[in-house]
């Protein structure tokens, strides 16, 4: 068994994507990796105590702990509600047609 995991650290912004690579001891948390990465620094935006996270897409805890290769995912919070966004195109009259084009219905 090694004494350090190798794991990545991804946050998406719309324009660009940051990933960091790093090896961190067993028994590190989702949030003590966080702050080793140094994305905090790189991405300012970033509030532990709001941002959610992910490992491998599947939400997780700030206190979770890290298995080796493990990929966390910083998810920015969400500007509309997506259910909000599809009640008040169908309340325009609008639907969505296979690939994301609009068309009146």
């Amino acid at each position: 068994m090694s004494d350090r995991n190798s794991i990545e650290v991804v946050y998406a912004l719309p324009h660009e994507q940051v990933l960091l690579k790093l090896q961190v001891p067993p028994n590190t948390t989702v949030a003590e990796a966080i702050r080793l990465s140094g994305v905090l620094q790189t991405c300012p935006d970033i509030d532990l105590a709001r941002n959610k996270f992910g490992i491998f897409g599947k939400l997780t805890q700030a206190d979770a702990v890290l298995r080796d290769r493990d990929r966390i995912e910083i998810y920015r919070p969400l500007r509309a509600d997506p259910k909000e966004v599809r009640r008040k195109r169908a309340d325009e009259g609008r639907a969505m047609k296979k690939g994301g084009s609009e068309t009146a219905a």
